[in-house]
């Protein structure tokens, strides 16, 4: 597709993108997506226009379909983006313990990394586990095992992800029934 004609473009290309690739040139001539589509060095109205674009079907108001412009309508106006880390090692008790150091200091989500043979659905004292346990995650075998985890904290204010594929549905229900006593 030919880049339509837009002289906004073309003093920027002339004037301040000429002044930038003066000081540090780019790093390649040309730019693609993965499926090879180039990516040009900037866009501009022009080039909405010329695809056709309409704001209020393409682009939308935020907290409208097609949520281009985010889900919140006031986005981060009224409340503060969830600040989330990653933790998960030892034992429950003791990422449980992190876990409220890191709400103790500002922490407003938690994201909860289990150990390997919890992410492949083995028991923690299972032969395949050994060696495993508790070395890049925290290890969740049991329901006892989530609600130690889960102690104290206040599921109620704070937002949890957690990352987990196969065994996915399966810590999920843990910690539904773990956050329900």
């Amino acid at each position: 597709m030919t880049e339509p004609s837009d002289p906004g473009r073309e003093r920027w290309r002339e004037t301040t993108r000429a002044k930038a690739i003066g000081q540090a040139p780019e790093r390649r001539d040309r730019f693609a997506t993965s499926s090879d589509i180039e990516v040009q060095d900037t866009y501009t109205q022009a080039d909405l226009e010329a695809l056709g674009f309409d704001p209020a079907r393409d682009l939308g108001l935020p907290g409208e379909y097609p949520f281009t412009r985010g889900v919140q309508a006031t986005m981060y106006r009224s409340r503060f983006w969830t600040m989330r880390q990653y933790a998960g090692f030892a034992t429950a008790e003791e990422t449980n313990q992190r876990f409220r150091y890191l709400l103790e200091h500002g922490q407003t989500g938690l994201s909860v990394a289990f150990d390997l043979p919890t992410q492949m659905g083995y028991d923690s004292d299972s032969p395949e586990a050994s060696g495993e346990v508790g070395r890049v995650g925290v290890p969740i075998s049991s329901l006892a095992d989530m609600e130690v985890l889960l102690d104290g904290l206040p599921l109620d204010e704070v937002s949890t992800s957690m990352t987990i594929n196969a065994t996915a549905a399966t810590l999920v229900a843990l910690y539904v029934a773990a956050a329900e006593r």
